[in-house]
């Protein structure tokens, strides 16, 4: 009887989750979606082409945030806490470069600061 219940709300929120985002995204057949229950609740862990992640994850976050609110209103509707969790892709993140400027020693310093004062006082 609980399985039934639970399988028939795990058809809920999976299905209306996975809904919306191949709605959303440009690559609809990459969408992967999985779906735990344990003690603390349901987690639903989604996975997306690395090139619709902005699409997802919206300005500032407010996509996201949207469909875990409507996420939540299913889980609350059914008495279950529901959790999202969106896997970042492999690569999806590219942070900039660190420059490899060359390092200069306290006396260069000082010696370079000294030179421009000496440039701005000749103005």
């Amino acid at each position: 009887m609980i399985r039934n219940i639970n399988e028939r709300y795990m058809a809920d929120d999976k299905a209306f989750l996975e809904y919306v985002v191949k709605s959303l995204v440009d690559n609809p057949n990459d969408v992967k979606i999985d779906r735990t229950v344990d003690e603390m609740g349901v987690l639903i862990t989604m996975t997306v082409n690395p090139g619709d992640m902005g699409k997802i994850i919206g300005r500032q976050g407010n996509t996201a945030k949207a469909i875990r609110t409507l996420l939540r209103v299913i889980g609350m509707k059914n008495n279950a806490r529901v959790n999202l969790k969106i896997n970042e892709p492999e690569g999806g993140r590219v942070d900039a470069p660190v420059s490899a400027a060359p390092t200069m020693s306290a006396s260069e310093a000082s010696k370079s600061v000294d030179a421009a004062l000496d440039d701005l006082k000749g103005i």
